[in-house]
């Protein structure tokens, strides 16, 4: 990546640098899946300025080759495979936030891309400043959460510190967001999670998604532990998670 940065870039840059718990510049790896060179350029130098490491990939099959990043960013309009695919196949090995940056702004297309394994979604034509802003509330959420003992609910055991989850000694295959969502529900099992507290702790408090986002992943997550009545939902207000009797 070219790292002339542009004034709109170097703008955004200094309001946006990532920081850890000690307030020191917290360098993250984004790999940028895209082909056209006149978006991937300048979009890389603002990465860089605000803080992110940032490698390239120009196609669907080197995107599966490279090294594992901290987050990809993957655009749909590859050259050589369906984006849709490659979002599945890279959920597939890679426990790698995605960000999905899609011209599609179809409800149905969202909520496919979500089930395939994607933990967010831009739509072009889309600012820096939100793409940075999401970024970074994405990378929030996939942080390791502090060493605690395994919880279990009934059959259902939920490892923190691994970030594992296991149902009847079988263990789940969950996305970052999916176990951000179920270890949420499981800090107090039994109590309604009213939708805006979900949103605001699994997602960020300026969340600007639709909300069927949370929606979808309840649906997957019902689906993965194979019984919906694990997840309860209170029509207009939230969701429990309670085991099934």
């Amino acid at each position: 990546m070219a790292r002339d940065r542009p004034a709109a870039a170097r703008a955004a840059g200094r309001e946006l640098v990532p920081e850890d718990a000690a307030g020191e510049p917290a360098v993250a790896s984004v790999l940028v899946v895209e082909d056209d060179d006149s978006i991937a350029d300048p979009l890389g130098e603002g990465l860089i300025y605000a803080g992110f490491e940032v490698r390239r990939a120009r196609t669907g099959r080197e995107a599966l080759t490279e090294p594992e990043a901290d987050l990809i960013l993957l655009d749909l309009g590859l050259p050589d495979m369906d984006g849709g695919e490659v979002c599945r196949q890279l959920r597939s090995r890679s426990r790698a936030p995605i960000i999905v940056v899609t011209a599609r702004g179809d409800e149905l297309d969202r909520v496919l891309l979500l089930e395939l394994g994607a933990d967010d979604y831009v739509v072009k034509p889309f600012g820096f400043r939100e793409l940075v802003a999401r970024i970074r509330a994405v990378l929030r959420r996939a942080r390791p959460a502090a060493p605690s003992p395994a919880q279990p609910i009934g059959p259902l055991v939920i490892d923190r510190s691994a970030r594992r989850v296991h149902l009847s000694g079988r263990e789940l295959e969950l996305t970052a967001k999916e176990f951000d969502l179920l270890a949420y529900l499981a800090e107090e099992p039994g109590t309604v999670r009213r939708r805006e507290q979900i949103i605001s702790s699994v997602w960020d408090e300026h969340w600007w998604g639709s909300t069927k986002t949370l929606d979808v992943h309840i649906a997957t997550l019902r689906k993965k532990l194979g019984d919906s009545r694990w997840i309860t939902t209170l029509r207009g207000v939230g969701y429990r998670l309670n085991e099934p009797v």
